[in-house]
């Protein structure tokens, strides 16, 4: 009996078992359809988001240049060159101290770029000083011992006049006295060397401050603190020959090579359009300062000069450019005005205000612009807007502007 409840127990309840496996796929179909609902929603939720982008055409707004008048009869392209240019040095040999400027300071005339060591120097102008006071000091002493001849020499006079004094002693005291006249002479003369003496060294003091020879930015630093300048190449490469270059951007002009075959059609005066090969939109106006009286006999052409008429902090040094000499006609002086240009049909003007849709980045934002007059077919706005911004524009009979929201995403087709 006792076996035969156990074997029992080993025996397999077929009917928990069935129960048990009937509950598995339920379980499962559940979370497939949890799962199934999630990606629906989220389906659902960024449908209309890709459903609203609007399609629309963008123009860019374009800064003011003032371009003067003529067609261009030659083109060229050329540098932009500094005509006031310095490397600062010092005059003499020393060791330096403390540098004052960075690469793209603005420095006025005058002020102070670099110290050097001026420990020797100025023990050099304390004993010059010291030998000048030696030298006031002798020429007192010369003075006294002057005025003291004189006085004996009007004694003696005297005493000649009543016979009480021989001729020789009358001839001693005069001579004694244009002794010392002679030696006064000399000490005032010494006197003279030694303040000069100390002028020169005063001023090789001050030449241990370097200072900028005019106004101008820094474009390259040449020395640190601790080394070695000269106004000479001595001592190989441990040696410096200049503190720092400075750049005069008022001084600024291009140099453009002309083909010798077309400089007839260039002359002193000339109108000219520069574009700076970093911003090709901008048209500075620029006028013919000279032709150099020569030609490079490798390449044919001849160096032109060009003065550019309205200075542009964006014209650097060494940049290039392309240049259009213009015809004949005088080139008058550009209206000074702001702003940028825009398409007309770009501009919603409502009576009330103006406004413009700006892109950035895929999205588009309304924006109040200020017009200020027209330009051809486009407007000019004063505010509101700056250059290089896209904005949108619409078509003859669009209706995208009345579809556009703040912030609604859109799609440039252009």
């Amino acid at each position: 009996m006792d076996k035969k409840a156990l074997l029992s127990q080993l025996s397999i309840d077929r009917d928990s078992d069935e129960s048990s496996s009937s509950g598995r796929p339920l379980k499962w179909l559940l979370l497939i359809a949890v799962v199934a609902g999630a990606g629906f929603l989220v389906f659902t939720a960024v449908l209309p988001i890709e459903a609203s982008t609007v399609e629309v055409r963008t123009a860019v707004a374009q800064n003011l240049a003032a371009v003067p008048a003529g067609d261009s009869v030659l083109d060229a392209t050329g540098y932009v060159v500094a005509r006031r240019q310095a490397t600062v040095s010092s005059k003499t040999t020393g060791k330096v101290v403390e540098v004052l400027v960075e690469e793209g300071m603005h420095v006025e005339e005058g002020q102070l770029l670099a110290q050097l060591d001026d420990s020797i120097t100025r023990a050099q102008l304390e004993l010059s000083e010291s030998q000048l006071r030696a030298s006031h000091a002798s020429l007192d002493e010369m003075k006294v011992q002057l005025k003291q001849a004189r006085l004996d020499l009007e004694r003696t006079s005297g005493l000649a006049g009543r016979q009480l004094a021989s001729q020789a002693d009358l001839d001693r005291d005069t001579l004694t006295v244009e002794g010392l006249v002679a030696r006064l002479a000399r000490v005032e003369q010494e006197l003279n060397v030694a303040e000069r003496h100390a002028d020169v060294q005063r001023q090789m003091l001050e030449d241990m401050q370097i200072r900028a020879p005019f106004a101008g930015v820094v474009v390259a630093k040449a020395a640190q603190p601790g080394e070695m300048i000269s106004p000479v190449s001595a001592g190989g490469g441990f040696t410096r020959t200049g503190i720092c270059t400075i750049v005069d951007m008022d001084s600024l002009e291009v140099e453009v090579d002309v083909n010798e075959a077309y400089i007839n059609r260039v002359f002193p005066g000339q109108p000219v359009t520069v574009a700076l090969n970093a911003y090709p939109d901008v048209q500075i106006p620029a006028s013919v300062i000279a032709i150099i009286p020569t030609a490079d006999r490798n390449k044919a052409t001849v160096r032109v000069r060009i003065r550019i008429l309205d200075r542009d902090d964006r014209v650097l040094p060494d940049m290039g450019v392309k240049v259009r000499f213009l015809d004949d006609t005088p080139a008058p002086r550009p209206v000074a005005e702001t702003g940028v240009l825009v398409p007309a049909d770009a501009v919603t003007d409502t009576g009330s205000e103006a406004y413009v849709w700006v892109v950035s980045e895929d999205r588009v934002s309304r924006r109040q612009v200020v017009i200020a007059g027209t330009r051809g077919d486009a407007l000019r706005v004063i505010a509101g807007l700056e250059g290089g911004e896209r904005v949108v524009s619409f078509p003859a009979g669009s209706s995208v502007d009345l579809d556009l929201a703040e912030g609604d995403r859109v799609q440039i087709v252009n």
